[in-house]
């Protein structure tokens, strides 16, 4: 490659980049404008982000919506990851079964699955009571297609088989393959899964509205109706906690990178 043609190629990517980077920063520089702004004056407020903590209904939303997605990441894992390992092992059979299962919430709309659910959690409100992270439970089902996919693509680029035997012969335990063998070879697949389920989460409206709780999305939707500002701010610092969660995912999911011996 000519270094004239090789500088095109290099300006293209920074003009691609720049472009992208605009894309995404310019709304959400406005958002922080419009959330400091002082209405009718000069200067700039932080009073509607002081409403993150002062405001009683969103710091609550808050630490719901936060608390519903570790429980739906945990869950998440402890149900779909040893399945998926054991199918794997055993009965590879299974494995279109599982994968249907797993994908089919993806083809069906939120909407009908709430109609769908809204009768069993009667019977989750009756037992579990009225708490906003009874949601776990179908969130578990919303993230199922997403999670199924990135820890899909993390088994398939390790020999599982393998490993399993090896552990096993040594004299280790199913628990002991599954948790100290495989699953930190599955690292990138695991931390990618809880992203996306954590991203879902915190994003989701459509369950919680239709079911009557209240989670982040569903207070700031309807503290927008009173406090514009303040609702934009909480949408804002959401934004920008998923995207620090991502940034912070991405280096957890390389790992301590090994030096090159000389």
């Amino acid at each position: 490659m000519s270094v004239q043609r090789r500088g095109r190629l290099q300006a293209f990517r920074i003009t691609v980049f720049v472009a992208l980077g605009l894309f995404f920063v310019v709304p959400l520089l406005s958002m922080l404008d419009f959330s400091t702004r002082v209405i009718g004056g000069d200067g700039r407020t932080w009073v509607n982000w002081q409403a993150l903590w002062t405001d009683e209904n969103l710091r609550g939303a808050i630490i719901t919506s936060l608390l519903l997605a570790l429980f739906t990441v945990v869950l998440m894992l402890v149900l779909l990851l040893p399945t998926m390992i054991w199918v794997r092992l055993r009965v590879p059979q299974a494995s279109r079964l599982v994968e249907f299962l797993c994908l089919l919430p993806l083809t069906v709309p939120a909407l009908v699955i709430v109609v769908g659910i809204a009768p069993v959690y009667a019977w989750v409100t009756y037992f579990l009571g009225d708490s906003a992270l009874t949601l776990t439970f179908a969130y578990v089902v919303l993230v199922l297609p997403y999670a199924y996919r990135a820890l899909d693509a993390g088994l398939s680029a390790i020999d599982v088989q393998t490993l399993a035997e090896a552990a096993r012969s040594l004299g280790s335990g199913w628990g002991t393959v599954v948790t100290r063998i495989i699953a930190p070879n599955l690292t990138s697949a695991i931390l990618s899964a809880a992203f996306i389920s954590v991203a879902l989460v915190l994003g989701e409206y459509t369950f919680a509205s239709l079911l009557n709780f209240e989670n982040l999305q569903v207070v700031i939707a309807l503290l927008g109706k009173s406090d514009a500002g303040a609702a934009v701010a909480a949408s804002l610092a959401s934004l920008v906690f998923a995207s620090l969660l991502l940034i912070a995912f991405s280096f957890l999911g390389r790992g301590p990178r090994r030096s090159k011996e000389g």
